[in-house]
C-alpha cells in the first residue's frame, strides 16, 4: 500500500504511540467506504485514501501533489479558491462544514454529486483541511424521481380542478334544471352519477393536494373537533355520541377534521342513515377511537380497507380510509381496525399526546 504526502513527511508512519496504533489507523483509512482528501492552505492535495478512486476515478497517487482544483468543475474553481482564501484570512465559513452537497469532477469528465464534511487541523506546524466525501448520486436520482412525480401530481390535480370540475358543474346545473321540470328516473340517475363523479374528484384532489406533514398542532377539546367535523357530513338521521367530551387531543385541526369526516362518511355509508357513531379516548391518554353500530367490515377485507381504491360499496370511491391512514401516519399515530361492541366497525388511533386539561 502506497501513500504520498508531498512536502510533508509520511502522514501514516511513526506518528502514533505504537506501531500497533499506526497499523490500525492505516487499515481503517484504507478500508473506509468514504473518500478522504487532505489539502494545505495552498489547495495542494497532500493525502488521499483508496476510497476516493471509487468516487472520483483518481488513484491516491494521481491526486497527491496536485491542486484540489483537479476535482472541481471548471465553472466553480474561482469560487472555491476565493472562499478558501477568505476563510484563511477571516475564519468566516460560507458553507456548512458538517455536510454540504457539491458537484465533484470525475477523472473521465462527468460530474459526481457528493456530500462533503470538512475539518481543519494542524500537522507538523502546517494548516490542513480534510474533507470526507460521500457519493450521493443515488440520493439525487431519488430526489429527481420524486420531483417528477410531484410535478405529475400537480398537473393531474390541475386537470381535476379545472378541466373536469368545470364541465361537471355545467352538467349538474342542467340536470338540476331538468329534474325540476321532469319527474323522470333517468334524470335522477344522471344526477346521482354526476354527484358520484364530484365525490371522486373531491377525494382525488384531497389525496393529491393535501400536505400530509404536520407542522401546526394544538390542544383541542375532543367534543369540539368531533362536532365540527360531524356538521360537514351528510348524516341524515345518524346519531353522534362523544363519550369523553372534556378530554383534549393535540392535533393538526384541519387534518384531524378531514380524518373524522371520512370516518363519519364511511359509517353512514355502510351503516345506514340511522347508525350511531361513538367517539372517545383510549385509557385517557393513549389515543382515541371512532366506532359505529352498523354492519361492520368483514374480517376477510380488513387487510385491504386502507388501500387506495378499495371499497365494498357500489357508490364509494375507495379513497376515504386511505386518506384516514395517511393523516394518522402524518401524526405518527398507529391506526387499527376491529369490531365495535355492537358489531359495527371500530377504528383506534394510538398515541401518547391526549391530556385531560388545557
Amino acid at each position: 500500500m502506497e501513500y504520498e504526502s508531498g512536502s510533508l513527511s509520511d502522514l501514516l508512519k511513526g506518528q502514533t504511540s505504537s506501531e500497533t496504533d499506526t497499523n490500525f489507523f492505516r487499515t481503517l483509512i484504507a478500508n473506509t467506504s468514504e473518500g478522504l482528501l487532505t489539502i494545505d492552505s495552498n489547495s495542494t492535495i497532500i493525502f488521499a485514501n483508496p476510497a476516493i478512486e471509487d468516487i472520483l476515478g483518481y488513484s491516491p497517487t494521481e491526486l497527491v501533489g496536485s491542486s484540489k482544483l483537479e476535482i472541481i468543475p471548471e465553472r466553480l474553481r474561482a469560487t472555491h479558491e476565493r472562499q478558501l482564501q477568505r476563510y484563511i484570512e477571516t475564519g468566516e465559513k460560507n458553507i456548512d462544514w458538517d455536510g454540504v452537497h457539491l458537484p465533484a469532477l470525475h477523472k473521465d469528465g462527468h460530474e459526481v454529486p457528493v456530500m462533503v464534511s470538512l475539518r481543519e487541523h494542524e500537522f507538523e506546524n502546517t494548516r490542513l483541511f480534510t474533507g470526507v466525501f460521500r457519493d450521493i448520486s443515488e440520493l439525487k436520482d431519488q430526489e429527481a424521481r420524486l420531483e417528477r412525480q410531484n410535478e405529475r401530481l400537480e398537473r393531474f390535480a390541475s386537470v381535476l380542478s379545472h378541466d373536469v370540475r368545470n364541465p361537471l358543474n355545467v352538467a349538474q346545473a342542467y340536470t338540476d334544471t331538468l329534474r325540476d321540470e321532469l319527474d323522470r328516473q333517468e334524470v335522477a340517475e344522471t344526477a346521482a352519477a354526476l354527484e358520484r363523479i364530484e365525490n371522486i374528484v373531491d377525494d382525488m384532489l384531497l389525496l393529491t393536494n393535501a400536505d400530509r406533514s404536520v407542522d401546526s398542532v394544538e390542544q383541542v377539546f375532543l367534543e369540539e373537533i368531533v362536532t365540527k367535523s360531524w356538521q360537514w357530513v351528510s348524516t341524515a338521521d345518524a346519531k353522534l355520541v362523544v363519550e369523553d367530551p372534556t378530554d383534549t387531543i393535540r392535533v393538526d385541526q384541519s387534518q384531524c377534521m378531514s380524518l373524522l369526516e371520512n370516518l363519519f362518511n364511511n359509517a353512514v355509508s355502510h351503516g345506514g342513515s340511522a347508525v350511531t357513531v361513538r367517539v372517545g379516548t383510549l385509557n385517557g391518554s393513549e389515543g382515541f377511537y371512532v366506532e359505529d353500530d352498523g354492519q361492520g367490515i368483514p374480517e376477510k377485507y380488513r387487510g385491504d380497507v386502507f388501500e387506495h381504491g378499495f371499497t365494498t360499496s357500489t357508490d364509494g370511491t375507495g379513497l376515504g380510509l386511505s386518506i384516514v391512514q395517511e393523516i394518522a401516519l402524518a401524526h405518527d399515530w398507529t391506526v387499527t381496525m376491529t369490531d365495535s361492541s355492537e358489531g359495527g366497525a371500530r377504528f383506534e388511533f394510538h398515541f401518547e399526546n391526549i391530556t385531560t386539561d388545557l
